[in-house]
């Protein structure tokens, strides 16, 4: 599809881009509180199309190059790294280091999942 981008590389672009649309439909609402929540559903659904139009071509592109259970440990590793982010920078809430030890403990789960044992 994108031919300038390498194979194994471009699920993980388009995950990661979807990831950002999904993380501010499901918790960027939470910065404005005094929106009605019918409204904050409104747009969080929108804001989800997007997610979806990089999330299912991201997996049907990376089933070519992974398998099912790598994509998804990829999607939840990436999942942390953009709600991390997210929720220093957008929200304010800092990370502590159980946040951290946490994480850690998930990256090194994922990392199984990767070996050809």
């Amino acid at each position: 599809m994108f031919g300038f981008i390498p194979p194994a590389l471009t699920p993980i672009l388009m995950l990661f881009a979807s990831n950002v649309f999904m993380t501010f439909a499901w918790y960027g609402h939470l910065k404005h509180k005094s929106t009605p929540l019918l409204i904050a559903i409104l747009v969080s659904w929108g804001i989800a199309l997007f997610e979806y139009c990089l999330a299912v071509p991201a997996n049907r592109l990376g089933s070519a190059v992974y398998s099912t259970a790598e994509l998804k440990t990829m999607q939840e590793v990436i999942t942390l790294l953009v709600f991390a982010g997210f929720s220093v920078l957008w929200l304010k809430e800092p990370l502590g280091w159980n946040h951290l030890v946490g994480f850690a403990f998930i990256a090194l789960g994922a990392w199984f999942i990767f070996q050809k044992w």
